[in-house]
């Protein structure tokens, strides 16, 4: 403890679910987007070639990777909380911009924008709550967290298919992301308090278990050891990246293969939804059970659960099919994504935590960017099903290296 501040999610409850509320309303900026946009690119703008649809995620992937890197350092420098209202801030144009753009060139714009407000917001919000319950529960924070996020997304996801079946692609599906940035706004600004404070005191009573996990590092040297020095950090980046990268194909591509199976708008919109929302829900489970039996293996799990979703997506025909397959890649997901940010927040000392989140996750979300190229070029050559089986394949590989090179025991709760 250092002053009046305790760590522990039981002593910070109030503040926590209201970050987890928080999350919820960021996910669901990014909901609005995922039925609605492949199709808008399909039957509005008429872009005949899938990389130049997808180029929006590109943009997407690209904006929120790089400021990704930059949030740790600002919160690190500024404080938590005024890099989360900057990023709520900074979408406020998104909508409008989704709803009166003109031309194609609109739309990338407005995602790089979102881009940027989702790599402030989203990344500040994992760092507030994993300051604020410190080692013992870092896996259930970045449960809750993702678990709001993902079911917020997933939730938009459904509604704004829904919408977009009885009004039209536009304006309605992005009058409810409109609704959700005003509210977050609201109550990062007036409720939300600093954790910084929190981060400082676990550093306190840090122990280390290796040489260079010392609280004194420069930006490069986190920056190295996050990407490519430590096994586990390492690791967990290059996860991340595949992780990503298939959520950038079915984002993109999905709706579109499933429009060409002969899905209505709404089913379409079932199975948007269905793979963030398994994966949103079971993070509520896999985020506790990663503190209890360790992060390792339900990566490997997840990873390899998720590449034979993907093979089920590229030889599927039907909507029973491509619906199981929905639910595993979310279950997959599930058992991953909450369990690579703590094993970051395990490794990391508390001192430069904030600057390892934002490095993994700028090359997390650096996959949407390669997912949306590589899907598209592989779906402009091949078809979309000989793109999805080749990220399976890779998904797949990422897995086996996780379970070579990640060691397993990191996940033990370091505190004096």
């Amino acid at each position: 403890m250092l002053g009046t501040v305790a760590l522990g999610l039981r002593q910070n409850l109030p503040q926590f679910m209201l970050l987890v509320a928080v999350n919820a309303l960021v996910g669901g900026t990014l909901g609005q987007e995922r039925t609605v946009l492949p199709l808008l690119a399909d039957q509005v703008f008429h872009l005949d070639r899938y990389t130049s649809a997808l180029t929006y995620i590109v943009a997407f992937g690209l904006a929120k990777a790089g400021t990704n890197y930059f949030a740790g350092t600002l919160s690190d420098r500024f404080g938590r909380k005024p890099v989360l209202v900057a990023g709520w801030l900074i979408a406020l144009p998104v909508p409008l911009l989704l709803i009166f753009g003109p031309t194609w060139g609109w739309i990338v714009a407005a995602n790089v924008i979102l881009g940027i407000s989702q790599g402030l917001t989203w990344s500040t919000t994992v760092m507030m709550k994993m300051d604020l319950v410190g080692p013992n529960r870092r896996g259930l924070a970045m449960g809750f967290n993702e678990a709001a996020g993902y079911l917020g997304l997933a939730s938009t996801a459904l509604a704004t298919g829904y919408i977009a079946a009885e009004y039209g692609l536009r304006p309605g599906p992005f009058l409810l992301g409109a609704v959700y940035i005003a509210l977050g706004t609201g109550l990062s600004v007036v409720f939300v308090r600093e954790t910084h404070q929190h981060a400082k005191a676990e550093a306190a009573g840090h122990v280390s278990v290796h040489a260079h996990a010392g609280g004194d590092l420069s930006n490069r040297q986190v920056f190295t050891l996050t990407s490519f020095r430590d096994r586990s950090l390492s690791s967990v980046s290059q996860a991340g990246l595949v992780n990503n990268l298939n959520d950038g194909l079915a984002w993109g591509l999905f709706p579109i293969l499933f429009a060409a199976g002969g899905l209505s708008i709404a089913r379409i919109g079932i199975l948007a939804a269905v793979y963030p929302a398994v994966w949103g829900a079971g993070q509520l489970i896999t985020g506790g059970l990663s503190d209890r039996i360790g992060r390792k293996w339900l990566i490997v799990g997840g990873m390899i659960v998720q590449a034979l979703a993907l093979g089920l997506v590229a030889g599927g025909h039907s909507f029973d099919i491509w619906l199981v397959a929905a639910v595993l890649l979310g279950a997959g997901t599930a058992m991953v994504y909450p369990t690579l940010l703590a094993a970051i927040g395990d490794v990391a000392h508390p001192e430069w935590r904030a600057r390892s989140v934002g490095i993994y996750r700028l090359w997390r979300d650096g996959g949407f960017a390669v997912g949306a190229l590589l899907s598209g070029l592989l779906a402009d050559a091949f078809g979309i099903p000989a793109a999805v089986a080749v990220v399976a394949v890779l998904t797949a590989a990422s897995g086996l290296i996780v379970a070579v090179r990640m060691r397993g025991s990191d996940h033990v709760p370091r505190t004096a």
